[in-house]
């Protein structure tokens, strides 16, 4: 059985676009209804490919963005200037338009209610998307478990999935967000506004005693200071779990 769940999981699948939006400037989330679709957890991801007129093919890996809820889910792209998938997924892709994709991938840097907590999130640019369909997997099952998210943006302009983030803290009781802004600060701006370090997570993460499961996603930077430095300050190595998202992956 478990031979033709993992077979199920990596076959093509024609996904219906369903609708599209614009994050920021650079990133926009595309929904998809996809027939067949087996089911994902919060933290998988998706691939998706193209096959140009001439047969030549691109593939890149997506975070799927959504709660696990029937066969509809949603990926967030940050186009590249040089990628060969994300410009057409930002700037070309329609509702009503197919995708080719297969999936869930992924099996390690996944979040279930019953996993419990405490959590501590921590996000650099597009690796919010994963964290995010954990969040909102959180509020889809009515769990309380406390959550502490950091999202580190170049800008407050970036910040993807800026306003749902802010509504989330005054609707959901137990869930912390904590922005650090690395290049410009609006007016006025009380949090961080410098590039994630070890005094910042000092001061952001919960100590080890509470025993939290801490979920580290973007780019390898990103990942390895806050990786390295959740271990200096005394977090067991096999309670962090991290997603680095590669400089061609446009999502990952």
């Amino acid at each position: 059985m478990a031979r033709t769940a993992v077979r199920g999981r990596l076959i093509w699948r024609l996904a219906d676009v369903r609708a599209t939006a614009d994050e920021t400037v650079r990133t926009r989330t595309i929904e998809l209804d996809v027939p067949g679709w087996p089911g994902h957890l919060p933290g998988q991801h998706i691939d998706v490919r193209l096959t140009a007129e001439d047969g030549y093919q691109a593939q890149r890996s997506y975070s799927i963005a959504t709660p696990a809820d029937g066969t509809r889910l949603a990926i967030t792209v940050d186009r590249l200037v040089d990628g060969e998938v994300s410009p057409y997924l930002t700037d070309e892709l329609r509702p009503g338009d197919k995708l080719e994709l297969r999936g869930p991938i992924g099996g390690y840097f996944v979040w279930q209610p019953n996993r419990g907590g405490p959590l501590l999130l921590f996000g650099g640019g597009s690796g919010v998307v994963p964290l995010m369909a954990m969040l909102r997997e959180r509020v889809r099952t009515g769990s309380r478990v406390a959550v502490r998210l950091l999202v580190s943006s170049r800008s407050w302009e970036e910040v993807i999935y800026r306003a749902e983030l802010e509504a989330i803290p005054s609707e959901q009781a137990g869930v912390e967000i904590v922005h650090a802004l690395t290049r410009s600060q609006p007016p006025g701006w009380t949090g961080y506004n410098r590039r994630v370090d070890q005094g910042m997570l000092g001061e952001v993460a919960w100590p080890p005693s509470e025993r939290p499961h801490c979920y580290v996603a973007g780019p390898t930077g990103f990942v390895e200071t806050v990786a390295s430095g959740l271990v200096e300050l005394g977090h067991a190595p096999h309670m962090i779990m991290t997603e680095r998202f590669g400089p061609t992956g446009g999502g990952r």
